[in-house]
């Protein structure tokens, strides 16, 4: 630690005195997320915690529950319906097509890259009359309340980068993901549960998850997602260990406090501010997590709706479900993931073993939120990483066949708050290879200057971030020299889609 000069950069950062810091920080981001952990005396008397000044504009939506489909689910046979490549089922791929697009070592040796047609039949849904696949049902009753984005596309082309891309904003780990951002930039709406949750699918296979894609990088610890368990411990650590009473941890609580403030007025730490504002969230959550993770108070209706996997812990069913308690009890992003969609082989099967996971949990999801008033303020967010290819990875024969990665274009979905419901935007063209302009033409995006029709991983968490009431440009944080922020130097609000 450097000795105090009020000359030296690092000194000007962390300041002199604890009032100092307070003081110093109490007009930015770090200020609102501090205010937020303040007594409850304190927030009885100020308005919610936002951006500086407030939220840069009216927000549409409160909170985010985001759905991430990790692997890459195959928008061929889910929500982009190609009849051409049944018809030329089995031909090569045309060279045109591919435009010379770099491919994984999986499929770059293989002779011939030959088209397939989905398995699964489509049908038109909705008074919008959106295609939806046989393999979901339950979410095709829906087509009215989201909308379908075609023409999403990203530059990554292998798992880790393309899922770090998402929750990140960048390739390479290191970067706060996408929930640290939002809840560094606007605090929590709950005293006794943390702004950012996640929760993953337990059992599945796949791709791993790391615990950076929700960690808060070079921003405070604080702002880090906690990650919710299945099991009689959902939070690790959080119970008391056999003979300390509650008593007696609120004690130890208030001298370990003390002997952490006289640590921070000698190194002027911010992040032992941090440890200690965490310690206290932490004896909080041993009332509040019990509470919200206990599903024994829901009717039987509410698990008919989620599906037979509703009542079994670590399920996608059971943790959607769970996403709907913790959005009620305030926490303002709740991240779920689902392991299990990279089918480079046996993809007739196994995509239906997966739909058939999370068709009805997520259907049910969007169908809680509504009945309930919580829609209207709340984003909803499926998707994964990156799409398929239109041709086949290995032999065709037998339904065997898989897809590889494919990051030029692929489907997402939003609902909620300020989507425009039962629209799909954005097409691919008759291959499903490439985004296609108006007229069915490929185009070739990039994510430097926006392109209508077309929408980047960065135009949509500008997109996100614009619906929470933020600029994606004025978050940001000094870090190494320069201000990041989640969208890079890239970014553009898709309008287009916003009611």
């Amino acid at each position: 630690m450097i000795p105090f000069d009020p000359e030296h950069p690092m000194s000007r950062q962390l300041g002199l005195t604890r009032r100092q810091f307070f003081g110093r920080i109490a007009g930015g981001l770090g200020g609102a997320a501090l205010a937020s952990l303040m007594p409850s005396e304190a927030a009885a008397s100020e308005p919610a915690i936002q951006v500086p000044g407030g939220p840069h504009f009216p927000p549409k939506v409160k909170r985010v529950i985001y759905l991430f489909q990790a692997g890459g689910p195959a928008h061929q046979e889910l929500f982009d319906p190609k009849p051409l490549l049944n018809e030329r089922h089995g031909e090569p791929l045309p060279d045109e097509v591919r435009g010379g697009q770099r491919l994984t070592a999986m499929t770059a040796q293989q002779g011939i890259l030959a088209m397939v047609g989905s398995p699964f039949k489509f049908a038109q849904h909705g008074e919008s009359g959106a295609w939806m696949s046989e393999l979901l049902p339950h979410t095709a009753k829906h087509a009215d309340d989201i909308c379908i984005i075609r023409s999403m596309f990203t530059e990554a082309i292998n798992h880790d980068p393309a899922i770090t891309f998402f929750q990140t904003g960048a390739q390479l780990a290191g970067r706060p993901s996408m929930g640290s951002w939002v809840t560094y930039g606007l605090g929590s709406m709950s005293e006794d549960l943390p702004g950012f949750v996640v929760l993953a699918s337990a059992g599945q296979g796949g791709q791993p998850l790391y615990t950076r894609l929700w960690g808060s990088g070079f921003l405070d610890s604080r702002y880090s997602g906690i990650r919710f368990r299945s099991g009689k411990e959902p939070v690790l650590y959080l119970t008391n260990p056999d003979g300390v009473c509650q008593s007696g941890r609120r004690a130890m609580l208030d001298r370990l406090g003390e002997l952490n403030q006289l640590q921070y007025e000698q190194e002027l730490d911010p992040e032992i501010e941090s440890r200690i504002s965490q310690y206290e969230m932490a004896y909080r959550m041993q009332t509040s997590v019990p509470e919200v993770t206990d599903t024994s108070d829901e009717p039987e209706s509410v698990f008919e709706m989620y599906g037979p996997d509703a009542k079994k812990p670590g399920t996608y069913a059971a943790n959607c479900l769970q996403a709907r308690r913790l959005a009620e009890k305030g926490v303002r992003f709740i991240q779920l993931y689902h392991q299990g969609w990279d089918h480079h082989g046996g993809i007739k099967g196994a995509i239906t073993g997966q739909c058939q996971e999370t068709d009805q949990p997520t259907a049910a999801l969007l169908q809680d939120l509504k009945q309930r008033g919580m829609l209207d303020d709340t984003l909803v967010i499926w998707g994964g990483e990156f799409g398929r290819t239109s041709y086949s990875q290995g032999p065709i024969a037998l339904n065997q066949f898989g897809r590889d990665h494919h990051p030029r274009c692929f489907s997402m979905w939003m609902a909620g708050g300020g989507v425009k419901p039962g629209i799909t935007y954005g097409r691919t063209d008759d291959y499903g290879y490439n985004i296609a302009d108006a007229d069915g033409n490929p185009i070739s995006p990039t994510r430097h200057e926006f392109t209508p029709g077309a929408v980047h991983v960065h135009d949509l968490q500008a997109t996100i971030m614009h619906l929470l009431g933020v600029d994606h440009t004025k978050l940001s944080f000094a870090y190494q020299g320069r201000d990041f922020r989640l969208t890079d130097v890239h970014g553009h609000v898709v309008h287009d889609i916003l009611s």
